[in-house]
């Protein structure tokens, strides 16, 4: 089996593993305890949320805080809805679900156009009143590498917040200035169910879940487990930031020799390198995968899978339905190999001919 699905989720990391087990004590241990109890207990489980809270704010800019979430789909909709304010959300076109269906939810929200290297242009003017603009710095299915700063600067000159979806940046790259910041554990070698909201000192957000407010605006019981897992996956992340980014860059440069014959989808340049989406004309991509059954990779985001409905990120670069349908996303990471780089693309080549 070789897994090229890493924007859909990354192996645990083990020391990220490592870090959880203490925390998952059954009767008789003290890893089991409530974070919110007073007790002694209670408070040796709160020490190791707030460190993994630390550890997870040195990957985020300073002067804001950490609110641990759920997942990021949380930490998205406790942005987006409790920003105070009626005027309009402004997001681009290319956002994950999670940003373009609250916004729609919300009700007044309007597209930010990408061209066909999947970019915004951070000089387009917002509509008057835009409270809230979204644009998420590392795009899920095709990796562009959106103008973040740019886009922030704008915003704020137009008096409105700006909510950045870092989820795929998070731990590869220098995450952008932004008011709100959402990420995911689960994306960099932490664990599943576990995200995070960076919020700017300053901003003031009404709680979405409420019943006891744990996280200040946001209620919920923390794990001490799967923050300490998050936390451990986001000191390694840092740690290993330019020799992670090293080898991925190996592994695009093998995959794109690989892959001579297919088009890339979005910008080949300002784009995370462990995202590879391409298409090649004709390409009935269900019975490739079929007949590839040992290679993990995608269609599109996971999210999104099922639906049956061209990628919607696709159709906004200006791809046709077939050509968005054409396509495929290979996705690798710290633990992938160049030789499984290889191997995969033989048998994903060797399907396509034959086809």
């Amino acid at each position: 089996m070789i897994y090229l699905d890493y924007q859909a989720t990354t192996p645990l990391a083990p020391e990220a593993r490592e870090a959880m087990l203490p925390w998952l004590g059954g009767p008789g241990e003290a890893g089991f305890c409530n974070p919110h109890s007073p007790h002694r207990l209670g408070r040796s489980a709160k020490a190791a949320v707030e460190h993994a809270r630390d550890q997870v704010a040195a990957l985020l800019p300073d002067g804001g805080r950490v609110i641990f979430t759920g997942s990021a789909c949380e930490a998205i909709n406790l942005a987006m809805r409790g920003v105070p304010g009626e005027g309009p959300v402004a997001h681009s076109a290319i956002e994950h679900p999670a940003v373009r269906d609250t916004a729609r939810a919300l009700g007044a929200c309007y597209e930010l156009p990408v061209n066909a290297e999947g970019l915004t242009d951070p000089a387009m003017p917002l509509a008057p009143g835009t409270r809230l603009v979204a644009v998420m710095q590392v795009n899920n299915e095709i990796g562009t590498i959106q103008p973040s700063a740019r886009s922030h600067a704008a915003a704020r000159g137009a008096g409105a917040l700006f909510l950045s979806d870092a989820v795929q940046a998070f731990g590869k790259l220098p995450v952008a200035e932004a008011d709100l910041i959402a990420v995911s554990a689960h994306k960099l070698y932490g664990p599943k169910g576990i995200g995070a909201l960076w919020v700017r000192d300053g901003v003031q957000l009404a709680p979405q879940i409420t019943g006891g407010l744990q996280e200040g605006i946001r209620s919920g019981t923390l794990s001490p487990a799967l923050c300490a897992g998050f936390g451990a996956a986001a000191q390694l992340a840092r740690e290993r930031m330019a020799a992670d980014a090293a080898h991925v860059q190996t592994l695009w440069h093998r995959a794109r020799e690989l892959f001579a014959g297919w088009q890339v989808n979005g910008s080949a340049s300002e784009r995370w390198q462990g995202n590879l989406n391409l298409r090649r004309d004709g390409l009935d991509v269900a019975r490739l995968m079929s007949d590839c059954r040992q290679v993990m990779f995608s269609a599109g985001s996971a999210c999104a899978s099922g639906s049956g409905a061209p990628s919607h990120v696709l159709r906004a670069i200006g791809l046709s339905d077939r050509q968005a349908k054409n396509s495929i996303r290979l996705g690798f990471g710290r633990y992938t190999t160049v030789e499984e780089i290889e191997e995969a693309a033989a048998m994903i080549n060797a399907a396509a001919d034959a086809q």
